[in-house]
């Protein structure tokens, strides 16, 4: 296995702690799944890797995401905390393995894997991650969504009205936000990294344009007291989603002058284009800036 070569603050951390090889990083005991009450009946659970969403009731358990598989017995004791019975079904918001990597356990204890078309694509063959210099293998087939779509699907589950739609090219091409509709809550993956720049994945068709899509996307929807669960980060709600969005807006339209005239990537890292941002939203700056370029250069050709 490849070891690790570039850090960034995409994908939260999981990638940033060291070169050691995959074997190695993957000893997670001293992680602990924290569970944060979001709304009656809804939590979030935080260990390492994205943010897991979480309905309870009668119908029984309903994940958003579930990290690493050898984190998948504590996220079951953590869920078995607040309900009764397995995890029915588990929805991913993208294809990066920090949000599917506990599918194949999850799968095999009986849950049916939820995904939009997309993420089943890339995730049944093998995959390479040039930002992180890393191979991702192919999911064994237990581990691949078995419902898939296109455009959204709807679960009436647990007394909720759960929404999922799809979002266009915005951290990748198979992102899906997850709307508790009668909690008044939404899980946007990763197409939101709250208080952080984001990764966007260019090379899975990923765009910043798309990521700013999203982030208006729900804030027409959201209202004051909605809760927005983000792929990476803490529990947060439209203001500081809000910033988030008017960050990107900046950073692209910076970019966007040096893009027009004429600047290469490099000239436009060199040119510290976050400098007065860098403070508030992340200590690498140099790799979103790069893949901010590179979105909005594919997105021009």
């Amino acid at each position: 296995m490849r070891k690790l070569h570039k850090i960034t603050m995409g994908l939260a951390g999981v990638w940033m702690c060291s070169a050691a090889p995959l074997k190695a990083r993957q000893d997670m005991s001293d992680v602990e799944i924290r569970t944060i009450p979001v709304a009656e009946g809804i939590y979030m659970l935080v260990g390492q890797g994205g943010n897991i969403g979480l309905s309870v009731g009668e119908n029984g358990p309903f994940v958003v995401d579930d990290q690493f598989a050898p984190l998948t017995e504590k996220i079951q004791a953590a869920i078995a905390e607040v309900s009764d019975g397995d995890v029915r079904f588990v929805l991913n918001t993208h294809w990066h393995f920090d949000h599917t990597g506990g599918n194949e356990n999850f799968g095999e204890a009986g849950a049916f894997i939820v995904a939009h078309e997309n993420v089943r694509r890339r995730m049944s063959v093998d995959q390479f991650m040039e930002a992180f210099d890393r191979a991702v293998p192919a999911a064994p087939p237990i581990a691949l969504p078995i419902i898939t779509f296109t455009e959204g699907v709807t679960f009436r589950w647990n007394g909720e009205t759960i929404r999922v739609v799809h979002v266009e090219n915005a951290h990748t091409d198979g992102d899906a936000i997850v709307m508790f509709e009668n909690a008044n809550v939404v899980h946007m993956g990763d197409t939101y990294f709250n208080g952080r720049y984001p990764f966007i994945d260019v090379q899975s068709g990923g765009g910043i344009e798309g990521v700013i899509s999203a982030a208006d996307w729900v804030l027409q929807r959201a209202d004051s007291q909605t809760k927005i669960i983000p792929g990476h980060g803490a529990l947060s709600g439209p203001q500081e989603l809000r910033a988030y969005r008017d960050m990107l807006i900046t950073v692209r339209d910076r970019i966007r002058m040096m893009i027009n005239d004429g600047m290469s990537v490099d000239e436009v890292i060199a040119s510290k284009p976050t400098s007065d941002l860098d403070a508030t939203w992340g200590a690498d700056p140099d790799s979103f800036v790069r893949y901010a370029y590179q979105a909005m250069s594919s997105e021009r050709e």
